[in-house]
């Protein structure tokens, strides 16, 4: 005779904090139900890291009082789901050293890879525009030079541009950011 398998409780966010604080790997909360995020292939970590260093460079050059976070930061859509993007910007004062959450995001950043582009592209997609201050929602290809930038506009309606060269035009907060900068060290 098998047992029934046990489903673990749903969690709400803060329940979920409380339980990822200190463990070790990347998880995020989905209806209330924990999910380990897939472990990183090393261009994914470039792409990553150059965007972090152009979105810093054009926050900094702009002077516009806005923040960069990398992986780590935590964005709550609801009470019981949460995602840790791969970037994020916010204006404003700086959040508590001791937060987890950025509260208002402006800008969110997706690495795409294999097993996550299909929900960074679905799910994330409506779920991050679900969050009142997210403007921007950046869809980053770690195999080819390619942003896809989704754009709340000011009537509710999401813009999307695909950018293959130049540059993506972050407006609220005004910065740019240059494909050659993202894809220099591809």
């Amino acid at each position: 005779m098998t047992t029934p398998k046990q489903t673990p409780p749903k969690m709400t966010v803060e329940e979920f904090l409380a339980w990822a604080e200190g463990r070790t790997g990347r998880y995020e909360l989905i209806g209330g139900e924990i999910v380990a995020q897939a472990s990183e292939r090393a261009k994914h970590w470039k792409i990553k890291l150059a965007t972090h260093v152009a979105l810093l460079n054009a926050v900094k050059a702009k002077a516009c009082g806005c923040h960069v976070v990398p992986d780590g930061g935590t964005v709550r859509i609801d009470t019981s789901t949460a995602y840790e993007p791969d970037g994020m910007v916010y204006c404003g004062p700086e959040v508590h050293g001791e937060s987890m959450i950025v509260e208002n995001p402006l800008i969110v950043v997706e690495v795409l890879s294999p097993t996550t582009g299909r929900n960074d592209k679905s799910r994330k997609l409506a779920d991050y525009f679900r969050v009142p201050s997210i403007v921007h929602y950046l869809l980053i290809d770690a195999d080819a030079p390619l942003i896809i930038h989704h754009q709340r506009r000011s009537d509710g309606d999401i813009l999307t541009h695909i950018v293959r060269e130049g540059v993506v035009t972050l407006d609220p907060p005004g910065i740019t950011l240059s494909l050659a900068d993202i894809y220099a060290s591809g």
